[in-house]
């Protein structure tokens, strides 16, 4: 699987997977136009959007109406490294639900694959220039 973020000026980035495409910006007060979503924005929204997609299959396997389902998603930053240190979820159904179902459904949200990559921390490689072009290519080592 691949993406690709693209610049387009200032501080924009497309990101762009197959033919989808999400617009990635800065707020004004940080040089930006506010384009699009923030990277921790778009981050946590991430976390956000899996759990409710969990959710509302788990709601559709069990004839529990999707209608008005949502999850908010707050965050808090922390130093050492700057991160996100903290993403509490709320996942809000119009209708109530068993006891045994609620812990039914939880389970489900925190299996979210998302969730799931952020519990069980990925691996992530950072290279410059993978893949040089022919003609991009030095001798220099």
């Amino acid at each position: 699987m691949k993406l690709t973020a693209v610049y387009h000026g200032g501080t924009r980035y497309d990101i762009v997977s197959g033919r989808h495409r999400i617009i990635t910006d800065q707020a004004v007060e940080d040089g930006g136009q506010d384009a699009g979503m923030g990277p921790v924005e778009l981050f946590v929204g991430s976390v956000a959007s899996c759990v409710a997609y969990f959710v509302g299959q788990f709601c559709g396997r069990h004839g529990i109406p999707r209608d008005s389902l949502s999850v908010d998603a707050e965050w808090v930053m922390a130093e050492g490294p700057h991160r996100v240190g903290r993403i509490d979820i709320g996942i809000h159904l119009p209708h109530r639900i068993t006891t045994e179902m609620k812990e039914r459904l939880l389970r489900v949200a925190r299996g979210c694959t998302v969730h799931q990559s952020l519990t069980v921390v990925p691996t992530v490689a950072i290279t410059l220039n993978p893949h040089s072009h022919a003609g991009n290519q030095s001798s220099e080592k």
